[in-house]
């Protein structure tokens, strides 16, 4: 198992991505190592039990929410941006710390009760993550948690997501 060093290590830093002032977190390179991926992803669903769904945020929470729901015995349901899922959805928008962004979810993606793991890579505000909490409780899911491979703690993410529990593999001062 990777340790946090190799972790971050693997991680790239952009400066003025996607805007001046903005630390961007480019995960790509650690996704091109050999087994990190795997490794990640287990230890991202340690924590987790007794979930039905895992839902992966457009899109880096794909790649980490999909390897995480076989070892927990979940289904994966993804949540997108506006025109991207194929069927009748529900949305919601929200701000984030650089503008404004919307979510989508299938009609019939989750069942009333069902209990549901939120992923992403990056907890910064907690915006985008308290919009998914959001659409998943008015699509009547149960949501048990929210999982992140990294936190940009001072950004106060995790206070936003208030009750919920959270989980993070790496945590950025």
């Amino acid at each position: 198992m990777p340790t946090a060093d190799d972790l971050k290590a693997l991680i790239r830093d952009i400066p003025d991505y996607p805007e001046p002032g903005v630390m961007f977190r480019d995960i790509t390179p650690m996704l091109s190592v050999p087994g990190t991926l795997a490794a990640v992803a287990e230890q991202m669903a340690a924590p987790w039990s007794d979930v039905d769904l895992v839902v992966g945020i457009e899109s880096r929470g794909f790649i980490l929410g999909a390897p995480m729901a076989a070892p927990l015995g979940a289904g994966f349901v993804p949540v997108r941006k506006p025109g991207k899922l194929p069927y009748d959805t529900i949305e919601i928008s929200y701000d984030l710390e650089y503008g404004t962004d919307s979510l989508e979810l299938h009609i019939d993606a989750v069942e009333a009760g069902e209990r549901v793991l939120i992923v992403d890579d990056v907890l910064a505000t907690g915006g985008t993550a308290g919009a998914t909490i959001a659409l998943l409780e008015r699509a009547g899911a149960t949501v048990v948690g929210c999982s992140f491979l990294l936190e940009i703690a001072p950004l106060g993410g995790r206070q936003a997501l208030g009750e919920i529990p959270v989980d993070v593999v790496l945590s950025y001062p």
